[in-house]
């Protein structure tokens, strides 16, 4: 049976405890673990975590994923487990036009839903999140500072008077953003518009941070994996 996990890890605390918390005392509860502090610490927490979640569901429907080979049939139907079917439910449309959609039926939304407390969400602030950076480049496309530094980068890898390259080789590409200032105008930009950009989207972060927080105290609570019965058939 799938864990059922509680939204807060302090809830299981005890009465002294929970008013040690609210009255500002520190107070650390030996049974509830606490998530790493670095990064990449909690990023691979919470794909393992996520990965857990989806075998659960997977398991539900009566699919188990592995590495054995799989009949069409069987792969068909563990995708449609995974993924969901039919129309994407979920959908964002980003400030550079571009639109993100998703299925809420599958494995993985279910996991999501699960660990970050609310997938629709969750969907929602990790797409614009995720796609803060390609904003900030849309913005910066048309400043003249740029235009004029990629018109000084197309004269470099095509001279007048000789054969214009579909595309120029990477390492003319390269040599040329370097010596034409391409590369540092496009730094310069990028990094004031991904200010401006980061504090449109202020409440966007928030959230995003928050759901994070939940979801590696969720995470922590999971255990281990069970491994399968040796001998037990992929369906």
């Amino acid at each position: 049976m799938p864990l059922a996990i509680t939204p807060l890890a302090r809830r299981a605390l005890p009465a002294a405890a929970a008013l040690a918390l609210l009255t500002g005392c520190t107070s650390v509860h030996p049974d509830v673990p606490e998530p790493p502090t670095g990064r990449a610490a909690q990023d691979a927490l919470l794909r393992a975590a996520e990965r857990r979640l989806v075998d659960d569901c997977l398991a539900d429907r009566g699919i188990r994923a592995g590495a054995e080979p799989r009949a069409p049939a069987g792969d068909r139907a563990l995708q449609a487990a995974l993924f969901g079917t039919g129309t994407r439910e979920l959908s964002v449309t980003l400030a550079t036009g571009a639109t993100v959609t998703a299925h809420s039926d599958g494995c993985l939304a279910a996991a999501k839903d699960r660990l970050y407390g609310d997938q629709r969400r969750w969907f929602r602030v990790q797409v614009v999140v995720d796609n803060l950076r390609a904003e900030a480049q849309a913005r910066y496309r048309d400043d003249p500072a740029h235009r004029c530094a990629l018109a000084r980068w197309t004269r470099c890898v095509a001279p007048p008077g000789r054969p214009r390259p579909e595309r120029p080789a990477p390492a003319t590409a390269a040599r040329c953003a370097r010596e034409t200032g391409l590369d540092e105008t496009r730094a310069r930009l990028e990094r004031a518009e991904l200010t401006e950009v980061r504090a449109l989207h202020r409440d966007e972060l928030t959230t995003y941070r928050q759901l994070r927080d939940s979801a590696l105290r969720r995470a922590v609570l999971l255990p281990a994996p069970t491994p399968p019965p040796k001998g037990t058939a992929t369906s």
